[in-house]
C-alpha cells in the first residue's frame, strides 16, 4: 500500500494542481490513467478539494492510499483533511445552481464515504473498491456496441 499526501492553499487554483497531483501518483500503483477507476478518483479529488478550499477558506492535506501494483482487487482511500469544524452539509441544488452537487457526487461514485472530527477540525473520506474486473477491456458486441462494465451503449 502506497500512503502519499500533498498540503493544499485555501486558493480556488490548487484544485488543478491537486488533481495533477493525484494522476501523477497513480502511475506507481498499477492504475492505469485510462481506468474507470482513475478518473472516478480524479473526479472526487476535484470535489472533496474543492470542498475544502471553496467552503472553508483554510489550508487542508489531500491524502492517497494506492495499491501496490501487484494487487488485483484493492480499496483506494482518499482523504482530505483541513483544520474547519465544520461539518460537511449535502445540499439540494436546483437545476440552475452551480455549485452544491458535491457531495451528491461523492456519495453516487463512492464505494463509501463519511467524515469524522480531526483535533481541532475534520477529515473527509471516501474509498473506492478495485477488482479485476476493472482491469478488463471493453468487449464488442453484436452490431458494434460496446459492453463496458455491464452496460450497453453504441458509439457514434
Amino acid at each position: 500500500m502506497l500512503q502519499v499526501q500533498l498540503e493544499v492553499r485555501p486558493d480556488p487554483a490548487e484544485v488543478g494542481r491537486a488533481r495533477r497531483w493525484a494522476r501523477s501518483r497513480l502511475a506507481g500503483s498499477g492504475i492505469e490513467a485510462d481506468e474507470p477507476l482513475a478518473e472516478t478518483l480524479i473526479l472526487l479529488v476535484s470535489e472533496l478539494v474543492t470542498n475544502a478550499v471553496v467552503h472553508t477558506g483554510c489550508p487542508a492535506v489531500l491524502r492517497l492510499s494506492l495499491p501496490g501494483v501487484a494487487a488485483e482487487s484493492a480499496t483506494v482511500r482518499l482523504e482530505v483533511a483541513d483544520s474547519s469544524d465544520r461539518a460537511p452539509v449535502p445540499r439540494c441544488a436546483d437545476g440552475d445552481a452551480t455549485g452544491g452537487r458535491g457531495l451528491a457526487l461523492v456519495d453516487g461514485l463512492a464505494d463509501r464515504w463519511g467524515w469524522s472530527p480531526e483535533g481541532a477540525g475534520k477529515r473527509i473520506w471516501c474509498e473506492l473498491d478495485r477488482c479485476a474486473q476493472t482491469r478488463q477491456t471493453a468487449e464488442t458486441c453484436v452490431g458494434g456496441a460496446t459492453a463496458y462494465e455491464g452496460l450497453a451503449f453504441e458509439a457514434v
